[in-house]
């Protein structure tokens, strides 16, 4: 084995393609892992702090947001489909409305398997008071509005 100036891996890209020896394949594959090695770990620093600094900003950016939004408000992404929808007292007043028509029709549904068994006859007064602002009869679309689920959905109808 020759240890002159050949004994340097850089040399080993400085040699014609037919003179090279395996030796030479081996040197210029370390040389060329060696700079990918050096180039990736430079790549992977340069994302980190990339990454670092979009984080900073996004922190910044979300307490700026929450600072002009207030204590005591919320924000909210309006591109989210599970945001909320509905207040809170809204949403109470429509399960509180829901229940009172439920109970309502549990009633009407037990009338009338009353009146199916003909325990009661059809011309007794009945059992079960319909609630008269949740039964216009059609009287107008304001009246319909009245209640809470048709405040809430009322843009359906628009």
């Amino acid at each position: 084995m020759d240890l002159d100036d050949d004994s340097s891996p850089a040399l080993a890209f400085e040699k014609d393609a037919f003179e090279l020896t395996v030796e030479d394949v081996y040197d210029i594959s370390y040389v060329v892992g060696r700079d990918l090695l050096r180039i990736s770990r430079a790549g992977e620093e340069e994302l980190r702090m990339e990454r670092d600094n979009l984080k900073s900003q996004l922190d910044r950016m979300l307490t700026e947001r929450m600072q002009v939004a207030g204590a005591n408000q919320m924000v909210v992404d309006l591109s989210d489909p599970n945001r909320p929808r509905f207040t809170m007292h809204e949403l109470k007043e429509v399960l509180q409305e829901r229940n009172h028509l439920k109970a309502q029709l549990m009633l009407a549904q037990e009338e009338l398997q009353l009146y199916k068994s003909k325990i009661l006859p059809l011309s007794q007064e009945p059992m079960v008071e319909v609630d008269q602002k949740h039964n216009n009869g059609g009287a107008g679309k304001a009246d319909e509005e009245k209640t809470t689920i048709g405040k809430l959905f009322s843009f359906r109808r628009k």
